[in-house]
């Protein structure tokens, strides 16, 4: 009788241990991602609250989940540091400078997407990277640190040599996609040039004049991801279930993407208010290296990570994308 009371009294701790974890855990989250179908997997657990169902079904109720969106990643970055954020959703670059930056206290979850990101042009003078002078604009969502500034130095240094890394850096301005698409709808204006993401790459490529320069694949030679979920260790620490739930909810996500592409892309139109019509996103879908490239493994990230570290920006070079991402995630099939 006594080893059974020790037995339930032992079994009683531990229960009331993980219910005191689980009631510990923050249960109003912030999250951040850009505009764009990139993040189409955030949509679709933005209307269907995936991560509060998730968080539920481990222990952790009444979670509420605030979505924001920023025109660039810079600012995410910056609202995750200064606490005003508890995750964000943003490009490889600055997952990686953050790492960095914090020496490791900043680390993805998961990824939702790899799809290619086209420069396009308005101007007839440019058909490629050669024809860019020094009076030539391109936008990009951040200058220096977007996956398109960064992408930029590479193919920079592969054409014209390291010591001509920075060569694109002058010509760059920092614009969130929907004005950079209003600037090249518009002949008067001084950007002609716009290193875009889906959907906006693909309504500007239907526009009369307006032409593909280069993209991140024929830079890269491979996916590269676009959308990675990642947040400070601290977070992490004080909130598996809400790691978990978020891990969990991306999975789902694509799932769903993949087998209803039109309702997901609902849920983008009614949380965006984009007002391009269903069948047009729908044939965007169909684009070469978009439907399969919703994907939660990191791709191309170690490729960043030699460029960033090769030009200084990362002090320390990882050893692998694991060092980056947390312990959780090492079951994903990153490079």
């Amino acid at each position: 009788m006594k080893t059974l009371f020790n037995g339930l009294a032992a079994l009683a701790l531990i229960v009331g241990g993980a219910t005191s974890a689980t009631a510990q855990e923050k249960t109003d989250i912030s999250i951040t991602r850009q505009p764009g179908i990139l993040y189409l997997a955030s949509h679709l657990m933005e209307t269907q609250k995936l991560i509060e169902k998730h968080a539920a079904e481990d222990g952790v109720k009444d979670v509420t989940v605030e979505w924001r969106t920023f025109s660039g990643g810079g600012a995410q970055t910056d609202a995750l540091l200064a606490g005003g954020v508890d995750i964000v959703n943003t490009g490889t670059g600055n997952l990686l400078l953050l790492w960095d930056r914090t020496r490791g206290k900043v680390k993805g979850i998961i990824t939702s997407s790899a799809q290619p990101v086209i420069m396009v042009s308005n101007d007839p003078r440019i058909k490629s990277l050669d024809d860019i002078g020094p009076q030539d604009k391109i936008a990009v969502p951040t200058v220096g640190v977007s996956t398109q500034a960064i992408l930029l130095q590479m193919e920079a240094a592969k054409k014209y040599g390291d010591d001509q890394v920075k060569k694109f850096d002058p010509n760059t301005v920092q614009l969130g996609h929907p004005d950079a698409v209003a600037a090249i709808a518009n002949a008067n204006h001084e950007v002609k040039n716009h290193f875009s993401a889906p959907p906006f790459q693909y309504t500007e490529l239907k526009q009369q004049g307006v032409h593909k320069v280069t993209d991140s694949r024929e830079i890269l030679g491979t996916a590269l991801t676009q959308a990675t979920f990642f947040t400070t260790t601290d977070f992490a620490e004080k909130n598996p279930v809400i790691i978990k739930a978020v891990r969990e909810a991306t999975k789902e996500a694509i799932e769903k993407i993949k087998a209803d592409p039109k309702t997901a892309l609902e849920a983008y139109k009614s949380v965006s208010g984009d007002k391009t019509s269903i069948e047009d996103l729908m044939a965007m879908m169909q684009e070469p290296h978009m439907m399969d490239e919703f994907r939660t493994d990191p791709q191309g990230t170690m490729a960043f990570a030699t460029h960033l570290h090769k030009i200084g920006t990362l002090k320390t070079m990882p050893s692998a994308w694991t060092d980056y991402y947390l312990p959780e995630s090492a079951d994903l099939d990153g490079n």
